[in-house]
């Protein structure tokens, strides 16, 4: 109390604080009037006048600093957000809110990692439905050569700055040449039905746009030398990237993540036609995702699933929020890095996250893993401390164990 007599602003922040405790709205709000600078003003630990209201539930006072523009982001002494906080006290109405407000904390995206694309990864084993939407008049092939895209020059808005984008081929300019190559397509899922990108891209084709489930399907294919000659005679404004870079750096944002993506299925399968355990043939399965051996004693066919792997062309944030949907059904929004730790069984680099769940119903896929459980940190600290054992941790020297542990010791004093 001496230090607050001592230093007015200090005391000023202590009742502002003090207040947001409480849930009073109106002395919150008077308070901001008279001085606008204490809205994300840090008290002891760190903690700021959200970071109380949503330690107590009050959504009033919580909803009134949002709208006055507080930070959420910001984390305490303890690495905790107000997020976190009302997360831990199980106030789900302001969890909510808070995700709702300014959608989590910033995410940052790099070139090659933003797409248009929902992969949906699904799909990949339903083949009456790949095969439907192969030969659908709306779907879209973008074709490479030698793993050069094919791209036509385009205009970058008002400026005079040209740059590339795809050419996007429909499936009557590429049926001959796919039986006649026995060429997979790559499945690289279907157009986002929220997405508002305005595709510059040169379609060489004008066919009905019309699909009978609202989903716009992209394949990938590598053709050979002749192909590619034929479609740079037919349409003399397209071209195959040469050389790829810079050239590549080109494209628009959302187009280079379609492009990575399929460019680095596309190398895999020019790079790995053999079994890596026998050396037998493979054979493509899964649109594209998939190479099996097709020696039938094979050890790589005795049983063995691998799962979390990030697919080619997919960032680590990205996988972690597929992976999660795909085997507990849960949808996860920001997702952050811990740490990563070799592993040599046989030589793989684990790679740790933390992640928000924006969803709470389990719904296990059974072909993955077999249960999944929401545990509170009280659950957890038991079974660490040796106090409780009705379930098991991974031993100390596995990631996943850290994970855990930091986990609990990051919210120890909410």
């Amino acid at each position: 109390m001496a230090e607050a007599e001592n230093n007015p602003m200090k005391g000023m922040i202590s009742l502002f604080h003090e207040i947001a405790a409480k849930g009073d709205v109106a002395k919150l709000s008077a308070m901001m009037n008279h001085s606008e600078s204490l809205i994300d003003e840090i008290g002891e630990k760190g903690w700021s006048a959200l970071m109380y209201a949503c330690r107590n539930g009050h959504f009033e006072v919580v909803q009134l600093l949002l709208e006055k523009g507080c930070d959420s982001s910001i984390s305490n002494n303890s690495g905790q957000t107000a997020l976190d906080i009302a997360k831990f006290w199980g106030h789900n109405h302001i969890v909510d809110l808070l995700l709702n407000a300014s959608g989590g904390p910033e995410e940052f995206h790099n070139f090659f990692n933003r797409t248009f694309l929902n992969r949906l990864s699904e799909k990949r084993t339903d083949s009456e439905w790949l095969k439907a939407k192969e030969t659908h008049s709306a779907t879209v092939y973008i074709l490479f050569s030698n793993l050069n895209p094919l791209v036509t020059s385009s205009q970058l808005g008002e400026s005079t700055k040209r740059g590339i984008c795809l050419c996007r081929v429909r499936h009557e300019e590429v049926e001959k040449f796919l039986v006649k190559m026995e060429a997979t397509p790559i499945f690289l899922g279907t157009e986002l039905q929220t997405s508002n990108i305005k595709s510059c891209t040169k379609s060489v084709s004008d066919s009905n746009m019309e699909i009978d489930d609202g989903l716009v399907a992209w394949f990938a294919i590598n053709v050979d030398n002749a192909v590619a000659e034929h479609f740079h005679s037919k349409h003399p404004d397209c071209f195959f990237l040469q050389p790829l870079m810079p050239r590549l750096l080109e494209l628009n944002t959302e187009e280079a993540g379609v492009v990575a993506q399929a460019r680095s299925v596309l190398a895999w399968h020019s790079r790995y036609k053999f079994c890596p355990t026998c050396g037998s043939n493979t054979k493509v399965e899964e649109a594209g995702y998939k190479r099996t051996c097709l020696k039938e004693d094979c050890p790589s066919l005795q049983g063995i699933h691998n799962t979390c792997y990030p697919r080619v062309g997919e960032t680590i944030e990205d996988a972690v929020r597929r992976e999660v949907a795909e085997e507990s059904g849960i949808r996860v929004g920001h997702v952050q890095y811990f740490s990563c730790q070799p592993w040599p069984m046989p030589s793989s680099l684990m790679i740790g996250c933390f992640a928000v769940a924006v969803s709470a119903e389990i719904s296990v896929d059974e072909k993955e893993i077999e249960e999944a459980h929401w545990f509170t940190r009280f659950q957890v600290t038991a079974v660490l401390n040796k106090q409780d054992y009705s379930f098991l941790l991974p031993p100390s020297q596995a990631i996943s164990h850290q994970l855990i542990k930091h986990w609990v010791r990051r919210n120890a004093n909410l």
